[in-house]
């Protein structure tokens, strides 16, 4: 079976292709010939995910699965959100964008915050969603040279280190794209066993 990943981060696609059964051949926006930007535009993380799942279902015939990542924070009425990755603008730069969160944060006592990602997976005609969160701080400074995005500035909870600072697969066991994408494998697993046993 063929399935879409919308990506264009290969090291994204091969870490996912290791959990899937061996059945399922998994493939990025660039192996399909899919270059054009698509529309993040809905208000919700879920939304966005469906939106970039929807224009490869529907413009490449193919099942399909996307994501969409944002940090929430309270104190700031669940900014970032949905513009996480744009915070500080259209550059999507992740040092200009955690000095923005910092910045507004400045004078607040509650630094509380969690990161979420939503999955939408179109197949067989049908979409599923399958969602991670995990809770956590805002730290004062950025700490770590690990991970990516916001990653240096959120320590989570139960935890002394930043996501910078953590090993990665500790990283990938707690975090909210880990939660949300084992979700996933574990459905994508049961599907497969019953195409198989369907044949």
């Amino acid at each position: 079976m063929k399935l879409v990943f919308a990506t264009h981060n290969q090291n994204k696609l091969k870490e996912i292709q290791a959990l899937l059964p061996n059945g399922i051949t998994l493939v990025s926006l660039q192996d399909i010939g899919c270059n054009e930007a698509i529309p993040e535009t809905a208000p919700t993380l879920q939304g966005n995910a469906k939106l970039k799942a929807d224009h490869v279902t529907r413009n490449y015939k193919l099942a399909c699965f996307a994501d969409d990542t944002g940090l929430m924070v309270p104190a700031l009425q669940g900014e970032p959100g949905v513009y996480s990755a744009r915070y500080a603008g259209k550059q999507n730069d992740a040092n200009a964008n955690m000095d923005k969160l910092l910045k507004n944060l400045s004078d607040k006592t509650d630094r509380s915050a969690s990161f979420k990602t939503s999955i939408a997976l179109n197949l067989n005609g049908n979409t599923l969603f399958f969602d991670g969160t995990v809770e956590g701080v805002i730290t004062e400074n950025k700490v770590g040279e690990k991970g990516f995005g916001y990653d240096p500035i959120f320590k989570p909870n139960g935890y002394k280190q930043t996501f910078a600072e953590l090993p990665l697969e500790i990283k990938n066991q707690i975090s909210h794209r880990g939660k949300a994408f084992s979700k996933l494998v574990a459905y994508l697993k049961t599907i497969y066993v019953d195409i198989q046993e369907k044949k």
